[in-house]
């Protein structure tokens, strides 16, 4: 690995990464933030892409293609459809899938495109990683499908269709997107989310706190994987 990146969706996803470096490199381009920094004698490039799957392709796409960055790691939030799944849990995608990707009109099954597929793998070696230092930190990360697309999905029917569709454990808006463009780019890939709502979530659950908890969390778990990585 030459250099890193490391993305989220929004701001506040990365600032508690930020955080850990010093001599931080701004490079405004694109309408996007890139902070470069060196860890350890390792290159890495962060960025947050802003909401949805054109920002994250844009981002993602740049951090490889202008800063070449040849390794990517994805943290955010997520939504739970898998009933298991509680708030604050940690997922890691083993595949990933477009929920709203719909030529069903052509004979096509629900996501797929012609010359792409339903699904896209993200790295096991670096699932395998994340594995052993989750094992190391004291924490429980499970692997599952992640399905992405342009909507935040708050009805119960539209979340039944996903899992019924995708077998998908938990609902985003931009990894699979990402996972489009490293696959297609021969980038390994590891997309990171925290359950920040549930069905028996709390009426009195607040997002904004939970969102600066688990990014501190998430922040934490990335460092000590790169860590190993370097």
């Amino acid at each position: 690995m030459k250099k890193l990146a490391i993305m989220g969706a929004m701001v506040e996803e990365i600032e508690p990464l930020l955080e850990y470096f010093e001599n931080v490199k701004l490079t405004e381009y694109a309408n996007n933030k890139y902070y470069e920094v060196n860890y350890k004698g390792l290159d890495i490039v962060i960025a947050y892409s802003k909401i949805g799957k054109v920002f994250a392709s844009l981002t993602a796409s740049t951090m490889i293609e202008k800063f070449g960055c040849d390794t990517l790691l994805f943290s955010g939030v997520a939504g739970a459809i898998n009933p298991k799944l509680k708030i604050g849990d940690m997922i890691v995608a083993d595949k990933l899938c477009q929920h709203d990707l719909d030529i069903t009109a052509f004979g096509h099954p629900p996501g797929y495109v012609p010359e792409g597929s339903v699904y896209v793998e993200s790295s096991k070696e670096l699932r395998e990683v994340a594995k052993a230092v989750a094992k190391e930190m004291g924490i429980e990360v499970i692997e599952g499908t992640i399905a992405t697309g342009d909507q935040f999905v708050h009805s119960s029917e539209k979340k039944d269709f996903i899992e019924k569709t995708f077998k998908a454990d938990a609902l985003e808006m931009e990894g699979a997107s990402v996972a489009v463009v490293c696959n297609a780019l021969n980038v390994p890939f590891f997309i990171l989310r925290a359950i920040s709502d549930s069905a028996d979530m709390d009426a009195g659950f607040d997002f904004d706190e939970f969102l600066k908890s688990s990014a501190k969390t998430s922040a934490d778990y990335l460092i000590k994987i790169v860590d190993k990585l370097n």
